[in-house]
């Protein structure tokens, strides 16, 4: 069973081929290339995480055998093999049921580039995830960025053109603020690698002088990459990148990259800069007060959006706020509600993203709300599985947003101060009735009587229908199956140190 071990490694090598592969095929053959190799990437994934919940401890890869402190290594256990699993899974469900829509706005001589693209991202997202030098969480990082950025305006929109500027400018600054948040704390350091890197600070922070030093580039490497991840007030560039790309990298960017982000930023919190020395910094307050401010106007936002794109990727903005929340408030119950609602957001987010353009093609083309009256007994697919996106957002028990919810309420309460917890409850419970405005206006609406109701059963396809069915059953089992999934959660944050 020792080949498990290589697993990771092979997932980025194959996914890195697979980006140059995609070029000399033509659309179809790309198409189906690259669904393949995702099945084949998720079934590596799986056979790490399953490994790793039977031997209960974590993996370490040396790429090339250099030595400390420039050294390449990958690393593995419970919660980074869950978030590849979950990472690719909700992929191939994104790039499956909205292959329509690829092949309907982009040119087809660029779609086995649009796949190219889509392999490349597929490497950088789980180079991230498995990476345990910064680095190469860097390097990987700004791959990231640029295939982001390339799915985005591969539509070639006036609209998209404009927006993929808008967020590769921010995206470059938030790169740029990462890097010298880097370079800082390996000049202190003289490390790369993580664990190293953690031993140095330890040392650093009993000493004023260089304590400051160390928080300083904490606090630059974290606003990096908070511009982009799009934490509160950094998540005006989201309405446009989300709602004008094809619905596939709407959802992909929305649910993926930007918690891949999130993802990196707590790794180097445990492992780089120490999970005890980040508690102790006044960053993570920042980060508690930022992102209930992030719930709040982004739900805002969302209730006075007049198209149903915008108000989702608002909606996401307020998503992120939560996960932001989790980690402000420390302690493993506050990092495993963020590492929960990372998969639940996933998830969920990706089941409205794929069906509002579908309620939009039902209407007109149109995805402003007046146009939408009726549209999902118009599509009904769409309607349904737009429904049980939205109950989740609002956090209707049995779905994965209740939980999710759940978990940060009783992150609160484990810190032991009133105040804070009261604070965290009401923020909780003010962005439950803005969600519940918005998203039950929204399903009146698209449930609402209109000159034509006509059932359109053409929409009824297997290519939209099964990878819906599997983000619902994502979904409802994150819901139903919460403790299971902190529970294993926690086990990777005990091999996480």
């Amino acid at each position: 069973m020792d080949i498990i071990r290589n697993f990771p490694l092979f997932t980025i090598i194959l996914s890195l081929f697979s980006g140059v592969l995609c070029l000399v095929l033509d659309a179809k053959a790309a198409r189906r290339y690259t669904l393949g190799y995702e099945g084949v990437i998720l079934c590596l994934c799986g056979a790490v995480f399953w490994y790793a919940v039977r031997t209960g401890r974590a993996v370490t890869y040396v790429c090339g055998e250099f030595p400390a402190p420039w050294g390449n290594e990958l690393r593995f256990g419970v919660l980074e093999a869950m978030m590849a699993c979950g990472f690719i899974a909700v992929l191939i469900c994104c790039v499956v049921a909205g292959g329509r829509y690829i092949l309907q706005d982009i040119d087809e001589s660029k779609i086995n580039l649009y796949y190219a693209l889509i392999n490349l991202l597929t490497a950088a997202l789980m180079a991230i995830v498995w990476t345990n030098d910064v680095f190469t969480g860097y390097v990987f990082l700004e791959i990231l960025t640029l295939t982001s950025c390339g799915i985005l305006i591969v539509r070639e929109i006036g609209r998209t053109t404009l927006a993929a500027v808008r967020y590769m400018i921010l995206n470059l600054m938030g790169s740029g603020l990462f890097l010298l948040g880097l370079v800082l704390l390996y000049d202190v350091t003289g490390n790369l690698l993580m664990v190293p890197m953690q031993e140095e600070i330890a040392q650093l922070m009993a000493q004023p002088h260089t304590a400051m030093v160390v928080t300083m580039a904490t606090g630059i490497l974290t606003m990096g990459l908070a511009i982009k991840s799009g934490l509160f007030p950094f998540h005006y560039w989201m309405p446009d990148a989300y709602g004008w790309a094809t619905p596939t990298s709407g959802a992909i960017m929305s649910s993926l990259v930007s918690k891949c982000y999130i993802f990196l930023l707590f790794k180097i919190y445990y492992r780089a800069i120490g999970i005890e020395v980040f508690a102790r910094m006044p960053i993570r307050y920042l980060l508690l007060a930022l992102g209930m401010c992030g719930i709040i106007f982004g739900s805002v936002s969302a209730l006075r959006a007049e198209n149903i794109n915008h108000m989702a990727a608002f909606s996401s903005a307020a998503q992120i706020g939560y996960i932001y929340m989790g980690l402000g408030l420390g302690g493993e119950s506050g990092y495993a509600a963020a590492m929960f609602h990372i998969l639940a957001h996933a998830v969920t987010k990706s089941l409205i993203f794929l069906t509002t353009p579908r309620l939009a093609e039902a209407s007109g083309n149109s995805l402003r709300f007046r146009a939408l009256q009726g549209s999902a007994l118009r599509d009904r697919g769409a309607g349904m599985f737009f429904t049980v996106g939205a109950l989740s957002m609002i956090g209707i028990p049995v779905f994965a947003g209740f939980s999710s919810k759940l978990l940060v309420a009783m992150a609160a309460a484990d810190t032991g101060k009133g105040a804070l917890m009261l604070s965290v409850i009401l923020v909780l419970a003010v962005s439950a009735v803005l969600n519940a405005q918005y998203f039950i206006r929204t399903l009146i609406r698209i449930f609402g009587d209109s000159e034509d109701t006509a059932d359109k059963t053409a929409y009824f396809r297997e290519d939209f229908i099964l990878p819906m069915a599997a983000l619902t059953g994502m979904n409802l089992a994150l819901g139903l199956f919460s403790w299971l999934f902190t529970d294993l959660i926690r086990m990777g944050l005990g091999m996480f140190g």
